[in-house]
């Protein structure tokens, strides 16, 4: 079978601000369609740095598509850039946001707090087209939200801290299928939508680093995040051909720790992501 899915992680990050890591971001690229998953901080020039090293589906007025996890800043606060830099540089349609309730009011203020900036643009000496500015959402609740002929998308409700409304998404293209946690804490629910997967890019926190964290982030990260302790066990339940972490949180402990945690109790195949990797 020819391959026509490659899955690149824009970002990796979290809400540290950590030089070699973008805020979460992965792109699903079909065809040299790109979809992308989460709109963290430094998106836009990561895709540039990925089309000029050959994704050519990262070609920035491409990028015209996005679906959220959840409206946290570090997976959003890319979202200007990604409405912006791409119609600077010729994207001519509007671009569709798709996400939690909320995502509405977010994109509306976005839109609102740069009006002078669009009415210099197209009013003035750049004479930008009034249209590739603009934006569709779409609000989500769980089941099927999104098909074309390339791919279909399904959303389901993750555990993450105190939003009412969060999701990881479950990818289907004609040649893989693909899940992304978002950001969550396990349940029961996580297993049905990981079974025969592909690929599952799940975002981790180092249960040896937790021993050292005080009690109230504990607490917090306990029930916003997955250990990978708790990964493992997962992963034991269903074993996808691969397993990428992202959104990882160490504590002081190395790459290598984190995997060796996981390795302790499962024997599959997991790989650290790192901005900027082709999968």
């Amino acid at each position: 079978m020819i391959e026509r899915t490659r899955v690149v992680l824009l970002g990796t990050g979290t809400p540290n601000s950590e030089p070699d890591r973008s805020g979460s971001c992965v792109a699903v690229i079909v065809d040299d369609h790109p979809y992308l998953f989460d709109a963290g901080p430094g998106l836009v020039r990561r895709a540039e740095t990925a089309f000029r090293s050959g994704i050519k589906g990262l070609e920035l007025p491409r990028l015209n598509r996005v679906f959220l996890t959840h409206l946290h800043s570090d997976h959003t606060t890319g979202l200007p850039d990604l409405l912006f830099a791409p119609w600077v540089l010729g994207r001519r349609g509007p671009i569709e946001v798709i996400g939690p309730p909320g995502t509405s009011s977010m994109m509306e203020h976005i839109h609102e707090a740069f009006k002078e900036d669009i009415k210099v643009r197209t009013e003035g000496l750049e004479h930008a087209n009034d249209t590739g500015h603009r934006f569709h959402v779409k609000e989500i609740e769980e089941g099927p939200v999104y098909r074309d002929e390339k791919i279909s998308v399904d959303a389901f409700r993750v555990k993450h801290t105190s939003f009412e409304h969060a999701f990881g998404y479950r990818i289907r293209t004609p040649d893989r299928v693909i899940a992304i946690s978002g950001d969550c804490s396990p349940t029961k629910d996580l297993v049905k939508n990981y079974r025969d997967l592909d690929l599952l890019i799940h975002e981790v926190y180092s249960t040896k680093g937790f021993e050292g964290k005080d009690p109230g982030w504990k607490i917090y990260h306990s029930n916003a995040h997955t250990s990978s302790k708790e990964l493992s066990e997962i992963l034991n339940e269903v074993r996808p051909r691969l397993t990428v972490l992202y959104h990882q949180l160490l504590w002081g402990v190395s790459q290598e720790d984190l995997l060796t945690e996981i390795g302790e109790t499962y024997d599959g195949k997991v790989v650290f992501g790192k901005d900027l990797d082709v999968l």
